[in-house]
């Protein structure tokens, strides 16, 4: 028997069969058809390591299930159909990262009216209450990153009283990304630096972010002293608005996700910190909790956020100084991911490559 895993990667329809060990298995229809949905491609972690994950963990756990994977690139409008369409597929769990948190309140409410069981995943889903939301503690990210940008700028003597702070957010229509502001917000609210603006960035876009932060260096020429950007992509996109624009050195800026460009940023110096959340941790979690709501069974719950059983995870906080730690030495990237071209200098000066 075979494990049918349907995947659209790229906009490309995939279907990939993994063999199953073990004898008097039931058929995936009898044992369960399990959705996978995205909401975009804006970030590489989807296809490299979210998908990856919760495959691998479904087929440990349930090898004769059948998981279909979908990817909304953004639109809100596709992430409806695709529910609609694993629905009339026969899924029994949906794993839904929405595009809009708002609106997948009704995919949530179509899904239960058919007895469809639904896991939010990374972006919960206020206004309506999934059956289980799995993720890293988005407040808490929110909070860590900012507190380790005031910590560290003290530490650097950076005065308070002349300069100020910027803060990118995520997307409006993004719950998480709302999480990730009102911990930013706590991070900051003693540290003594006043926050200078403040910006939701529309879809999560870099250059959304990078277009924000070239009118505040306008705005305030000498005055930006670091920035708290909610993931890695609006902390690029602010980078490299400050290097157009001449900033030498570039203010500290915070970042989430530990993607591979974030890394060489804080290897080239250019990035303060970023969050260490590998993906996988998350995905499997969402296989379990996938796997005991089909067979009927109720997950552990860690919290309880927006009224839904909730299991939520604590990342960790990557800066130059335990980079080698955090990343290399535990496996999540190899250093030859990272420490390429320009950036082999500086992960010598950083110890994690000869």
């Amino acid at each position: 028997m075979q494990m049918n895993i349907i995947a659209k990667v790229f906009g490309k329809m995939a279907i990939v069969t993994l063999p199953v060990f073990g004898s008097g298995v039931a058929s995936a229809q009898d044992a369960g058809i399990v959705a996978f949905l995205m909401p975009d491609q804006g970030s590489t972690r989807y296809e490299q390591r979210d998908y990856p994950g919760f495959a691998a963990e479904m087929k440990k756990l349930c090898a004769e299930c059948q998981v279909i994977y979908q990817n909304a690139d953004g639109d809100i409008a596709k992430q409806q159909q695709q529910f609609n369409s694993v629905i009339s597929q026969g899924a029994k769990v949906v794993v839904l990262d929405p595009v809009d948190s708002s609106a997948a309140a009704s995919l949530v409410q179509l899904a239960q009216s058919q007895d469809v069981k639904v896991i939010a995943y990374d972006r919960p889903i206020p206004d309506a209450k999934a059956d289980f939301y799995v993720s890293f503690d988005n407040k808490g990210i929110g909070k860590a990153i900012a507190a380790s940008l005031v910590d560290h700028l003290k530490k650097q003597n950076v005065p308070t009283e002349n300069g100020g702070i910027l803060q990118i957010n995520g997307s409006p229509t993004d719950a998480a990304a709302g999480l990730i502001r009102d911990g930013a917000h706590e991070g900051l609210a003693n540290g003594g630096y006043k926050t200078l603006a403040e910006f939701d960035t529309p879809n999560w876009l870099p250059s959304n972010a990078q277009q924000w932060a070239a009118g505040q260096v306008t705005r305030f020429p000498k005055q930006i002293v670091g920035v708290v950007a909610a993931n890695d992509g609006t902390a690029g996109g602010a980078i490299a608005a400050f290097k157009a624009a001449g900033l030498d050195p570039v203010p500290s800026v915070t970042g989430n996700d530990a993607t591979i460009a974030a890394l060489q940023l804080i290897v080239a110096g250019d990035q303060f910190n970023t969050i260490s959340k590998p993906s996988e941790i998350v995905a499997a979690a969402a296989a379990n909790i996938a796997v005991k709501l089909l067979k009927g069974e109720t997950p552990e719950a860690t919290h309880k956020l927006y009224e839904t059983p909730s299991q939520l995870f604590v990342p960790a906080v990557v800066t130059a100084e335990n980079i080698k730690a955090e990343i290399f030495d535990k496996g999540i990237n190899k250093p030859e991911e990272v420490c390429t071209g320009e950036y082999v200098e500086g992960c010598r000066k950083l110890g994690i490559i000869n």
